[in-house]
């Protein structure tokens, strides 16, 4: 689609706002207009690990807490890969991990290409380009009830502009999970070893509730020595240790409880000492080692606001700050570029490389307003959210990037409608304005206008047919603001999606259940300021396509399965030349197996297979690796109300790498986890 057309789709898009909003006026008169009960039709429920989104129009995968104690994840890279389209670039270290999505996100050089997004509980976070430095993502999967993913632009607009690969949303724990809404006090220990590196992990949560107040509390300590790859290789010359807390607290209050206000604060830290600065292991120990200090604090305010009497104001004010900071110092003498006899074709100065001695933090502060709008227009009701957003972004001058502030105002409008029953439409607009710059090195102004839409039809019999179609502009960043030229110029893709849903009962036998989603995409990228090929040639366009699919089939007798799959390409064009996108990773099937005996004793077993990966400079072959899960909760006796997980992951110890990740995966590793709540 030309960008002309793609840019009347937004102008479509946004009189289809404007004439809801007018209509809402008119309505305001009958409080007993649509709730958010007529936006979302029941879905079949299927008792498997995970449920899938077919309701969504847009490509969306959520983990939720139970999932997020059965997978046993160290970091939350390792957590969210197992989603079609997400791949984690390396594991086992909070440092040297990454995400990527659809292509873009972490490579093998930086740990972040900013196209895809992270906010944990409202709070924009890690979107610096480091060198030799995973993601800027630096918290415990402990912390957090639910990660949803969105693969893609659909569902990103109201939360930021150019995540072209998705957006990832990690949302903190509270004092109810634990309380049910009920007055008391709970507290929860879990205790976990790790066989591979003999991992310790201990998470104390206390919960209390109090009438409209509740508050928790949660303390997490993870340390993890050497890890080894299937050979028997140590995949790093030390462990970790990352302690982290959190806080949230929420009251409510008024006549009909239409008052909310809630705090979160929270912070995660990892000293290591004399570590490679380069966290993914690819240039020989040329950079030497550092002393490595992390330090990410979180700290959210909310205010909601749900009239009593009208379904027009549901209103949030959210005011959110994130600090991140990275101290590191070099260790003398570890270089191999240092001393006579060790050349590396670079030149060592005195001291360290800039970037290896580099010191970098970055505060944000965030304030969005947003209101949810319910209504019916005739045969269509709709849930309108729009919104006003202001974030400040600083970046403090360090060794080997520049310092500055990127500042943006935004206003965004998504209107997801039901018409009738059978058809959902959900256009979204997103205008931004930015101002940014350094000292030293000037100021720019840049505004974009993005967005899209997406929608769904029932077909009857279960069967719904998906389709989208997004704009999407990623303005300048400040890590090229010693490049002039690029802080005029945003990036611009384009994505296009079409595909197909079911929901179903006794489809292969009496009393199961099955739901079932497949999404086929393409993306188109150009004015291209962030990738060049391995031989540093700038890349001008960048084309990507793949399908992804999700299904999930279980049965009253307590059998289930889930799958998903992954098939991706892509290539980008640099100088006239066409090449293989580094980003794609290999093909891959993800299969579990299992059985539930009420809420008493759940096992499975999951086989990931990737394909030989022969589209690449790095090619990789093929494997396929088994896990084994298991948990059991004691309903008599001293254990009862505790939970006893048994995960084995890496089953048969197998040696192989992930097509993207620059190291060995981990061998076999033998978890165990016990929890009880008090």
């Amino acid at each position: 689609m030309p960008v002309q057309s793609m840019r009347a789709l937004l102008m479509c898009s946004a009189a289809l706002c404007l004439g809801a909003q007018s209509a809402a006026a008119q309505d305001q008169t009958d409080p007993t207009l649509a709730t958010q009960d007529t936006i979302v039709l029941e879905a079949i429920n299927v008792d498997s690990k995970r449920a899938v989104q077919t309701d969504e129009t847009t490509s969306e995968t959520v983990v939720d807490a139970e999932e997020i104690e059965d997978r046993q994840a160290g970091t939350i890279a390792e957590l969210v890969d197992s989603v079609p389209g997400v791949n984690l670039i390396n594991g086992g270290s909070p440092v040297g991990s990454g995400i990527n999505i659809r292509g873009f996100g972490a490579g093998g050089t930086y740990g972040t290409d900013q196209k895809v997004g992270i906010q944990v509980g409202g709070a924009a976070k890690g979107s610096e380009e480091l060198y030799r430095i995973g993601t800027q993502l630096f918290t415990d999967p402990a912390l957090y009830r639910e990660a949803v993913v969105k693969r893609g632009m659909g569902g990103t607009f109201e939360y930021g502009s150019g995540n072209f690969g998705g957006l990832l949303l990690l949302e903190p724990i509270q004092a109810s999970d634990m309380t049910g809404g009920e007055d008391g006090v709970r507290l929860r220990q879990t205790l976990q070893y790790s066989s591979n590196g003999d991992g310790l992990v201990s998470s104390t949560t206390g919960a209390v509730q109090h009438g409209n107040l509740e508050v928790l509390g949660n303390y997490t300590y993870r340390k993890e020595g050497i890890t080894t790859d299937g050979s028997g290789v140590a995949r790093s010359l030390q462990g970790y240790e990352l302690p982290s807390w959190l806080v949230n607290g929420r009251l409510t209050f008024g006549d009909a409880d239409q008052h909310e206000i809630s705090l979160l604060l929270s912070e995660t830290q990892t000293d290591e000492s004399d570590v490679p600065y380069d966290s993914f292991g690819t240039t020989g120990g040329s950079f030497g080692n550092v002393d490595r200090q992390t330090r990410d604090k979180t700290a959210v305010l909310r205010y909601d606001f749900n009239a009593p009497d009208t379904d027009l104001v549901n209103l949030r004010v959210e005011l959110s700050y994130s600090d991140q900071q990275i101290d590191q110092e070099y260790v003398p003498g570890s270089s191999t570029c240092e001393g006579p006899g060790m050349p590396c074709g670079m030149p060592f100065p005195a001291g360290g490389f800039a970037s290896v001695n580099a010191d970098h933090r970055y505060q944000t502060t965030g304030l969005t307003v947003r209101n949810v709008a319910r209504f019916d227009t005739g045969s269509i009701a709709h849930e309108l959210r729009t919104g006003v957003q202001y974030s400040h972004r600083e970046r403090l001058d360090a060794a080997s990037a520049p310092g500055g502030i990127d500042e943006r105002v935004a206003v965004f409008a998504v209107d997801e409608m039901l018409i009738g029953n059978a058809v959902t439409l959900m256009p979204e607009l997103r205008y931004e304005h930015q101002q940014i710059g350094g000292a030293t090195y000037g100021n720019y102004t840049n505004d974009a206008l993005m967005g899209g839409i997406s929608g769904s039809v029932a077909l009857g019999g279960g069967f719904k047919m998906l389709a989208g179609a997004w704009y999407n502009e990623n303005l300048p960043i400040l890590d090229d603001l010693s490049t002039p030229a690029y802080m005029t110029q945003s990036e611009k893709a384009t994505t296009y999606e079409v595909g197909f849903a079911y929901d179903g009962v006794d489809v292969l036998a009496a009393g199961d259940a099955l739901a079932f989603k497949a999404v086929a995409y393409r993306t188109n990228m150009w004015d291209v300021t962030s990738y060049t090929t391995p031989t540093r040639v700038p890349y001008t366009t960048v084309d990507l396509e793949g399908i992804e699919i999700e299904a999930a089939w279980s049965h009253g007798s307590g059998f289930y399965v889930d799958m998903n799959a992954n098939i991706a390409r892509g290539s980008g064009s640099a100088a006239g030349t066409r090449y293989d996108w580094g980003g794609i990773p290999a093909d891959e099937l993800r299969l579990t197996l299992g059985k539930k005996w009420d809420d008493t004793f759940d096992v499975s077993w999951e086989m990931v297979a990737a394909a030989d990966m022969t589209r690449s400079t790095t090619p990789t072959p093929g494997y396929a690796v088994h896990n084994l899960r298991a948990v059991y909760r004691p309903e008599a006796g001293v254990l009862r109300g505790a939970e006893i997980r048994v995960g084995v992951e890496n089953l048969f110890d197998r040696d192989y790498r992930p097509h993207l990740a620059t190291r060995q995966a981990t061998g076999r590793n033998i978890k165990v986890t016990l929890a009880k709540t008090f």
